[in-house]
């Protein structure tokens, strides 16, 4: 029997963001960033790339670091390695894209096999022999994205078009080309380095979108490329950061044509209040895949309060006669092809949604504003094991969602709370299980009897107690 496939879908403690998903041959490899828990910086780890087969989206492996950030081109291991790319060029090899920080290059790495080692052979080039990012009308460098079309020709995108206040910041520092005007899109000749001609515009971004139809979800960072169905989708994280969206062209150039939001890490956008966070949020970076016949999104998480400790999870989606893409749902079983099964333990790091008694807020950016998240609730890990830690009255752990078949009884594992888990079942005002909780010393699990109406449904772990409740399983058991 299969093991069921979470989110986040890669083992626990993985910190693996920015998720670029390929097929290659009968696995899926994804492509990503890789930080640390509790970070102050983004991006802070070796480049690992994590495959699964195709008809196992549960059983993720990892043959080790496919690219050190410790290398010829950061010989003292300072710089980070921001979010990368990959794509199987027309001599069979693959092709790793990525920056080193603000550095404003594109660094290309390769491979002979999706998951590495890679090795790096140059930077991206003009014809000329310019470095790109270094030319004047050069946007700058940031979380490139490549695609190779049937035809073998090779197309890369590129771009960061923050708010005002972002590019001041950032041209105090002395860096150039911040302008926010959007994502640069350019073909690659057979060496994948060098530029075919020149570069175009994509997607436009804050300072360049007026009358566009991207007003409000202007390009920020994060491209990507994907075909569906004969036509070309531009996947992007849009100037509100916490969502993706997608735009529609018939070329890999362009134009395109805003579709609308596939995902928002804080949920915005879903239920009867759509402008209210339902879940702790923050910048956010993906893609899709198409595995085994059903589209799926890839996205991801925050945890530890920080932006700089993100977990990778995956959506399904649908696409739709039209092409067009409804908005998601964040869930708990995005990779698990349905429900999750009723019976066994799951872990409390799987919540799909989390927040106090008072709400949801952002993550805190670097070391920046973390003593305001001193009454929130947070998903951390301790010795290995991830948990949700301080849960303060009123504070509410969602879950989605669950195939419940003859339930009679839930358990509880935490520590050093004293009250109770109150459950709720699809958003229902009242509680269907109380689990009493007496504080113990160390994890201590409670149970209490219950049943509900078999079908599918969402379970919200609510606390009403005294003291911080960690919160490390649960139980559903028949």
């Amino acid at each position: 029997m299969k093991r069921q496939a979470f989110n986040p879908y890669l083992p626990e403690g993985k910190y693996l963001p920015d998720g670029e998903p390929h097929v290659f041959g009968d696995r899926v490899y994804v492509y990503c960033s890789h930080d640390k828990p509790a970070a102050n910086r983004f991006c802070t780890g070796d480049y690992e790339v994590w495959s699964a087969p195709c008809s196992d989206l549960s059983d993720w492996t990892c043959k080790g670091v496919a690219l050190p950030r410790k290398n010829k081109y950061n010989k003292s291991g300072v710089k980070c390695m921001w979010a990368p790319d990959c794509t199987r060029g027309a001599d069979g090899k693959y092709y790793l894209y990525f920056c080193f920080g603000f550095e404003n290059r594109i660094c290309v790495a390769r491979s002979d096999t999706p998951d590495g080692h890679f090795t790096i052979i140059g930077y991206v080039k003009h014809e000329d022999g310019t470095t790109y990012g270094k030319a004047k009308d050069d946007i700058m460098c940031f979380d490139p994205a490549v695609y190779t079309d049937e035809n073998g020709q090779t197309y890369l995108y590129s771009g960061f078009a923050p708010g005002r206040m972002i590019r001041t910041g950032l041209k105090l520092k002395g860096l150039k080309n911040v302008s926010g005007k959007g994502s640069q899109v350019m073909k690659l000749k057979a060496d994948m380095l060098t530029l075919d001609g020149e570069p175009e515009m994509a997607v436009p971004g804050c300072t360049a979108s007026a009358g566009t139809g991207f007003e409000g979800h202007e390009f920020y960072e994060a491209s990507s490329m994907r075909k569906i169905n004969g036509r070309y989708y531009f996947i992007y994280s849009t100037i509100k950061s916490h969502e993706l969206a997608y735009a529609i062209g018939n070329s890999p150039m362009g134009p395109f044509t805003f579709g609308g939001v596939i995902i928002s890490n804080g949920d915005f956008g879903i239920g009867d209040q759509p402008d209210k966070a339902k879940t702790y949020w923050g910048n956010n970076h993906g893609s899709a895949a198409q595995i085994n016949g059903q589209w799926y999104i890839f996205y991801h998480k925050q945890t530890n309060k920080t932006e700089q400790s993100r977990q990778g999870c995956a959506e399904r989606i649908e696409i739709k006669p039209d092409g067009s893409i409804e908005q998601v749902e964040t869930t708990c079983c995005g990779l698990n092809n349905g429900p999750l099964s009723q019976m066994g333990t799951y872990p409390a790091y799987i919540a799909c949604n989390l927040r106090s008694a008072t709400g949801a807020c952002k993550c805190a950016y670097g070391p920046f504003k973390r003593w305001t998240y001193a009454k929130h609730p947070c998903i951390t890990q301790e010795g290995g094991r991830q948990f949700i830690q301080n849960l303060r009255r009123g504070a509410e752990a969602d879950f989605r969602y669950f195939d419940i078949r003859n339930l009679k009884a839930i358990s509880a594992t935490v520590r050093d709370g004293e009250g109770a888990l109150e459950v709720f079942v699809d958003g229902h005002e009242h509680p269907f299980a109380k689990i009493p909780i007496k504080k113990e010393e160390g994890w201590t699990t409670f149970k209490t009897s219950c049943s509900l109406p078999d079908g599918i449904h969402s379970l919200a772990f609510r606390y009403n107690g005294e003291n911080d409740c960690d919160f490390l399983d649960f139980t559903l058991i028949d």
